[in-house]
């Protein structure tokens, strides 16, 4: 359940200032001091100094990777934890994000492809923790014919869980709580928001919780529970599913580009949507990895054969 800032005691307010304060600041830092200077300040930090999750990440690492020699993979992990840095710099940074900002940090390489596959109806963009994802919120800046809608988990702190839905809620974006989302969707869909049609960003990478009927898929070379909510949803109200394909242009800078999982109309088999995003996830995160998030405990639930 998300928690409203008026929900918040006094102390808990103060907090949620202080950050809000804090990462205002970090954002009308001069680009060159956040990632030349900030930067390897939190990777020394992350890495050298608290070692943050280092045993889950080269485990996650060795489990993906098993043909990579361990030296290989220790190398890996420096860069994760380069990203880790640039991530938390990049989310301080979406408290203070002009147009002339948005430009410069985050674009979509092929516009006009999405509006073909979209072809004006609502759709979903099934994403991943991989590079800074919070810039996908922007995508409505480029096209505002559509209102960016984030799906996202509510935070069990709730100065946290405040703090972000302010750093989510702008001109281009809206966040909504998952538990509300087929709601949300329902009441928005003859009408759109505010006339814009819906493009509904859903992070499917997580781990969800333990069901009997769970499917598994191969992912990583692990046996992998994938959240299937963009399917449901797109099976049901024949929604166009286009999976967001990230490149790191330069620190902190990103560029996407869509592709086509599932077109709305296809007559397709269950579980089918989604067996196409681990596959298409997978190949990035193979291509680049240092940008996928290893420092979550991804794999905690174990399938039967495995255990």
């Amino acid at each position: 359940m998300k928690t409203k800032t008026s929900d918040l005691h006094l102390g808990q307010r103060i907090a949620l200032e202080l950050l809000w304060g804090f990462a205002r600041l970090i954002a009308v830092v001069p680009y060159q001091i956040k990632y030349y200077v900030f930067e390897p300040i939190l990777f020394f930090i992350f890495c050298d100094l608290l070692h943050y999750r280092r045993r889950v990440i080269l485990d996650n690492l060795r489990r993906s990777f098993p043909e990579r020699d361990e030296r290989s993979l220790r190398r890996l992990a420096r860069k994760y934890y380069h990203t880790l840095a640039e991530m938390f710099i990049g989310t301080m940074n979406l408290s203070y994000m002009p147009p002339r900002k948005i430009r410069r940090y985050f674009t979509i390489e092929n516009l006009d492809q999405m509006r073909a596959m979209t072809r004006g109806r609502d759709w979903i963009a099934c994403m991943a923790h991989y590079g800074c994802w919070e810039l996908g919120s922007f995508m409505s800046y480029y096209d505002e014919t559509i209102m960016a809608i984030g799906i996202y988990h509510p935070l069990r702190s709730a100065v946290l869980d405040c703090f972000y839905r302010r750093l989510r809620t702008t001109r281009y974006s809206v966040p909504v709580a998952k538990r509300e989302a087929m709601r949300f969707y329902l009441h928005h869909r003859d009408t759109g928001y505010n006339g814009r049609r819906l493009a509904l960003g859903m992070i499917a990478d997580q781990n969800p919780p333990r069901r009997p009927d769970a499917h598994w898929y191969r992912f990583l070379n692990q046996d992998t529970v994938f959240y299937d909510g963009p399917e449901q949803l797109a099976l049901r109200y024949g929604m166009p599913v286009l999976f967001t394909d990230v490149y790191r242009v330069g620190r902190g800078r990103y560029r996407i580009r869509f592709e086509q999982l599932y077109d709305g109309e296809e007559p397709i088999g269950k579980h089918a949507v989604t067996e196409r995003y681990v596959r298409r996830l997978e190949r990035m995160i193979q291509e680049r990895p240092e940008l996928w998030m290893w420092s979550h405990r991804r794999w905690k639930q174990k399938h039967d054969a495995e255990e």
